[in-house]
């Protein structure tokens, strides 16, 4: 091939718009991929998140979507004191700026009342030893109940007035009292070591010492008569 021949084509108009058509079609690929990207990933979104809290789970969702939100239940606990179904907790915190479609984890108050299981701190627990178990599982212990016995010994524990013992189910709301002793004992417990004489030994001892009184009949003297 020609030098001219070479130089011709270079000139050509078909090569030059081919390659006009291919800046153009990179140029397009370049700046579609950048628009879909921030179009899918929500670039520059910011959605505060609302508050939430207290609020019912079906009006909190409805918040949420409202905003283009979404809501997630992960956990349950409970307040006695707040309805059945409220939200307890949430995450992100109000005011949080997320994009749309994000997902808003809640925690929503139990309807069933949670319970304990009771310890065995009766009959073989000191009061501060039992008051300090019973705290840490989370029971709620009201003033003890003092009664005849050996000073703070556990002899017993009432909820609402009922006894309980270890293996039952105690609300976490109710109050567990303590029946611990007074130090003092009862008169029944009292006991005084009492021996009975033995009259029937004493006699025989008695009778096998022999020493018996001796006494001299002494008769009278006869008192002459006096002539009349």
């Amino acid at each position: 091939m020609k030098s001219s021949d070479f130089f011709g084509k270079l000139t050509s108009k078909y090569i030059w718009l081919n390659l006009a058509a291919m800046a153009a079609v990179v140029v397009l690929l370049v700046v579609g991929a950048k628009f879909g990207i921030d179009m899918y990933t929500h670039h520059g979104e910011a959605i505060p998140i609302p508050d939430i809290k207290h609020k019912s789970f079906a009006d909190a969702k409805q918040m949420l979507a409202n905003v283009g939100l979404l809501i997630e239940v992960t956990d349950t606990g409970y307040v006695r004191t707040l309805p059945a179904d409220c939200i307890l907790e949430q995450s992100p915190q109000p005011g949080d700026c997320v994009k749309t479609g994000h997902v808003v984890y809640v925690i929503v108050n139990s309807g069933n009342t949670p319970t304990i299981t009771m310890p065995d701190i009766v009959d073989n627990s000191s009061m501060r030893e039992a008051m300090a178990k019973l705290r840490a599982m989370g029971f709620r212990v009201g003033e003890p109940q003092f009664i005849v016995g050996e000073r703070e010994w556990v002899y017993g524990a009432t909820v609402n007035g009922r006894h309980v013992v270890a293996g039952d189910k105690i609300p976490v709301d109710a109050v567990v009292v303590l029946q611990v002793g007074n130090g003092s004992r009862s008169e029944t417990d009292t006991t005084i070591d009492y021996v009975e004489p033995n009259y029937k030994n004493q006699q025989e001892d008695q009778e096998g010492e022999g020493d018996v009184d001796e006494f001299d009949v002494v008769t009278p003297a006869e008192t002459p008569q006096r002539g009349n």
